[in-house]
């Protein structure tokens, strides 16, 4: 019967702690690595490459620094951001001031 009461408490315990943990959305620089990820995989793909051959194209690939963002482009995610958060006056203003910043440039 013991044991019986310690694995009941137990589940309930362990039951309430993966319950609260909620799967959190990937950051910025993780979408961005995806999304890099996806392309090199597309293109050695494209290229047909195997083997050696595809593995040197993926790291070359992968270790590729992008362009560098554009103004526009920067106030454009930084502005997609912002509504998602539904921000707005001043903390609108602060965040975007911040958001811009920290863009690479």
């Amino acid at each position: 019967m013991k044991p019986m009461i310690v694995l009941l408490a137990l589940a309930f315990t362990t039951g309430g702690a993966f319950a609260a943990t909620e799967k959190k959305e990937p950051s910025e620089a993780q979408q961005a690595q995806q999304e890099k990820m996806k392309a090199c995989n597309a293109e050695a793909g494209e290229k047909a490459l195997k083997g050696d051959e595809r593995k040197q194209f993926m790291s070359t690939c992968l270790g590729a620094k992008p362009a560098k963002a554009t103004q526009q482009e920067k106030m454009k995610a930084c502005n997609g951001e912002a509504g998602s958060k539904q921000l707005k006056g001043d903390e609108r203003k602060k965040f975007m001031s911040e958001c811009l910043k920290a863009s690479p440039a």
